[in-house]
């Protein structure tokens, strides 16, 4: 067994020797003219604005399709022509480096720069161009490209990686039959994805519109309600953070994990001594055990409740309210947070949430700490629930991309027969995207219990 049919599960040559009559195994270099594409430098001597310079393909130009490249948002100059590579529509560009082996068919014409290379037939008429489409977009092909540029430092394909690649050969006619079903098939499993999709932003929507009505929806004004008070943050503790901490007192390695903004809920990459945390606890502001973190720059309001393990975060881009929770506590205070419209302070946008933006939000609750506490139990129960419907679209999402894999699969391996399935369905399937339609179209306003 080769090496890459041990490495990416591929067996070629089992697969060669099972190819249907009158298929036939080639090398791409074989059958294909490939060149590589180049820059003129510097590129802003020639990029004009012109209506009759010349298209300049950009990786970005191949966004709006995961297919064809219809326009491109730069052109250059003709005296660039001679240190660049014309396309035409029709020819087949593959990225080399960036989108690893992602093909497009060029619906235009224009130079490619050196992170693409351009693939033309030979003048005889070989592969249907939908069919090399699909090829260049299969795992069969991938699981090449992977293994052929495994190993260098930066992973890109050139000239020879890519015409030493083997494909299957069907007849046109042949070629012509699997682009029917496969276009059939993947325009169903489109749908399906869609679907999927609407319904795994539906599910996330599904308990901000819990929250929202909790804490009175996107205008940033705090509901009003019977039993409830308002106050501002100022009011309930004053913002707090830790005492500085400068560059050359933090290793990569060591005592206590120091968070800066950059890592702030995740995994450290900063540390400082245990000396400097047990003084600087001991001497400045420092959180007690539960209290809510939150950004103050960045993506503002991003928050962590404070687990009473050794750490220190940075500060002024990290602080918190001082809460002795005598009327908020801090569990309601994390939920508030999470609805809190963090983006606005007096109409205008802040990028910096400064301690008086903070002391100046306002904030409702309800006087009962009981009633706090209820509100907390249903919002991570439904918190949870609507994870579990995350999870179970997000797992219809993946099972479909691994669908379209295993049908492109089968095609290239000549054992595609038409009427392929574009989404396994079970019963349980079935329970599940009628309990999930239920819940996304018939929410409830607020949770229960909730005046």
């Amino acid at each position: 067994m080769s090496k890459m049919t041990k490495e990416h599960n591929y067996p070629l040559s089992t697969v060669h020797s099972k190819l249907p009559m009158g298929w036939e195994i080639k090398k791409l270099g074989e059958v294909l003219t490939i060149e590589r594409g180049g820059s003129p430098r510097p590129i802003e001597k020639y990029l004009t604005n012109s209506p009759d310079g010349i298209n300049w393909i950009k990786i970005s130009d191949a966004t709006a399709s995961d297919k064809y490249i219809f326009e491109t948002k730069e052109k250059i100059t003709k005296e660039g022509l001679h240190k660049t590579r014309m396309v035409n529509e029709g020819d087949f560009i593959l990225s080399n480096s960036m989108s690893f082996g992602r093909p497009y068919i060029m619906k235009t014409s224009g130079c490619i720069h050196d992170g693409w290379l351009v693939l033309k037939e030979n003048g005889q008429k070989i592969f249907d161009t939908e069919f090399l489409y699909y090829l260049l977009s299969s795992p069969y092909v991938f699981n090449q490209f992977d293994y052929l540029a495994a190993g260098s430092t930066v992973r890109n394909l050139n000239i020879a990686l890519v015409s030493s690649v083997q494909v299957p050969i069907p007849p046109l006619p042949e070629q012509q039959r699997i682009v029917s079903i496969l276009d059939e098939a993947f325009a169903a499993i489109a749908r399906a994805k869609a679907n999927a999709e609407q319904n795994l932003k539906n599910a996330k929507e599904l308990f901000e519109s819990y929250l929202q009505g909790v804490f009175g929806g996107s205008t940033g004004s705090p509901t009003k309600r019977d039993g409830w008070e308002e106050k501002k943050l100022g009011e309930v503790g004053n913002p707090k953070m830790c005492k500085r901490i400068f560059k050359e007192q933090t290793t990569t390695v060591g005592d206590i994990p120091f968070y800066k903004i950059g890592t702030f809920g995740k995994e450290p990459d900063a540390y400082i001594s245990k000396d400097i945390y047990d003084e600087f606890r001991a001497k400045y502001s420092f959180p007690k055990k539960g209290d809510v973190l939150i950004s103050a720059s960045g993506t503002i309001g991003r928050r962590v409740r404070y687990d009473g393990e050794p750490a220190y975060f940075q500060d002024s881009n990290i602080v918190w309210i001082e809460n002795d929770e005598k009327k908020v506590s801090n569990d309601f205070l994390f939920e508030f947070y999470g609805a809190c419209n963090w983006g606005s302070t007096k109409g205008a946008t802040i990028s910096r949430l400064y301690n008086d933006n903070l002391k100046n939000i306002k904030i409702s609750f309800p006087k009962s700490k009981e009633e706090q506490q209820t509100i907390v139990r249903q919002l991570d129960a439904l918190r949870a629930e609507t994870q579990k419907l995350e999870a179970v679209y997000q797992q219809k999402i993946d099972d479909l991309e691994e669908l379209k894999k295993s049908i492109l699969q089968k095609a290239f391996a000549g054992e595609l027969r038409g009427g392929e399935p574009a989404e396994p369905k079970t019963e349980k399937s079935r329970r599940d995207d009628k309990i999930i339609e239920n819940k996304i179209n018939h929410p409830r306003t607020n949770p229960e219990g909730v005046k």
